[in-house]
């Protein structure tokens, strides 16, 4: 998914995701409010699920980059 492609995801009913890993995120306070705010436009879904969608679509669109593509996908092996 593009990170262009998110406010369409969010309008949609949100599906269960496993998720197996924590992390713990510090982000300036502009970025955080601007999460903020996405989570009051999309109710259905948490900040949570808002970073894990944008982190997602970020990942996503740098595997279709070359050379990175190449160097992550070695990396899944």
């Amino acid at each position: 998914m593009k990170v262009t492609e998110l406010p369409k995801h969010w309008e949609s009913k949100p599906e269960a995701v496993e998720r197996s890993h924590d992390y713990n995120l510090r982000l300036p306070l502009e970025d955080a409010a601007r999460i903020a705010a996405l989570a009051e436009l999309y109710p259905n879904r948490s900040e949570s699920d808002i970073l894990n969608d944008m982190i997602s679509a970020a990942l996503d669109d740098l595997v279709r980059q070359t050379p990175l593509r190449d160097k992550l996908a070695n990396k899944d092996k």
